[in-house]
């Protein structure tokens, strides 16, 4: 199992195709290197790498995938537009008394898991709007969500409640740059854009995450069961959500992000594709930032999942 201080050297890696040459993704002398019409134009060590995102179309070798198994990296295959169709992911999936503990946690038990992970995506949320000068003081407002989490009987209500906060949350927060509302891949605007890209990556890195120890990131306590969905990863992003939003809003106070940097299309706006590398930076560089932070979180879900422990993590934007 992977160790901290093994993770603090990871990275994150990721491959868009050039025009002009055949692309390939090989492994070389324990590196992954990329190269164009057999020329490498970049490599890094196996052992710095955590996980390979690869955006476009690539050739790859089965020696590369047979080592990224070896190595524990997780490879992840996006289209242009970002979304995953495969992937190829380091699990253990050996850890059967890890998943017979997470088969067998009743209702009850998923409810308070998932009413502790709201507290803390709310608390997140109420931490940037305060540091954004949005509301003069969080503790009413932390104290009165608790209390209507607390009373939440249910999954439903529980998703209701945490809906409504996030509705006023997303409208405090980016009121400021022509901010319209929250609509997941319907590419409405520059910022709705941005979030599919930030929250798709800082889903696999965690969906990544939960895989090296060996849970069924299909079986979630929060986001229920549904085909094809990973309700776990779903879960356990939502804390982290928060890093995404500050890095936009962040970006957009150093003009970062441009409008020509967009494509106007069919009613949609979609990021051009030679500005992809300058955006795939900046979620990157923000990830990792936080990676840590992340890794903690996950390593002590883990353990208390294992061991029938209450005490499951709480993590506190800086």
């Amino acid at each position: 199992m992977l160790s901290l201080p093994d993770f603090k050297e990871k990275q994150i890696l990721f491959i868009t195709p050039k025009h002009g040459g055949k692309n390939e993704i090989r492994l070389w002398n324990d590196n992954v290197s990329f190269e164009i019409d057999g020329k490498i134009i970049n490599q890094l060590s196996c052992y710095k790498i955590f996980t390979i995102f690869i955006i476009g179309d690539f050739s790859i070798t089965t020696k590369l995938i047979k080592n990224c198994k070896q190595y524990g990296i997780s490879l992840f295959l996006l289209k242009n537009n970002f979304e995953l169709y495969a992937e190829i992911n380091s699990i253990a999936n050996g850890n059967y008394l890890l998943r017979s503990k997470q088969y067998s946690l009743i209702k009850n038990q998923e409810l308070k898991i998932a009413k502790q992970i709201v507290k803390n995506k709310i608390y997140n949320q109420y931490s940037l709007l305060l540091k954004s000068q949005k509301i003069k003081d969080k503790q009413v407002l932390w104290q009165n969500a608790i209390k209507k989490i607390s009373k939440a009987k249910n999954h439903q209500e529980l998703l209701g409640i945490e809906g409504n906060h996030t509705k006023n949350y997303f409208a405090l927060y980016f009121d400021n740059i022509n901010w319209y509302k929250r609509m997941p891949r319907a590419k409405v605007d520059i910022t709705n854009v941005l979030m599919d890209i930030g929250y798709t990556f800082l889903f696999n890195f965690t969906d990544a995450l939960l895989g090296l120890y060996g849970f069924d990131t299909y079986k979630g306590v929060y986001h229920q069961l549904f085909f094809q969905r990973k309700s776990l990863a779903c879960d356990l992003v939502e804390p982290f959500r928060c890093l995404i939003d500050r890095q936009i809003i962040k970006s957009h106070h150093l003009k970062q992000i441009d409008k020509k940097d967009f494509i106007f299309k069919n009613g949609q706006i979609f990021l051009s594709y030679d500005k992809q590398q300058k955006y795939l930076a900046i979620f990157a560089d923000c990830i990792m930032k936080s990676k840590e932070e992340i890794f903690k979180y996950i390593r002590k879900f883990y353990y208390c999942i294992l061991n029938d422990q209450n005490n499951y993590p709480f993590f506190k934007i800086k």
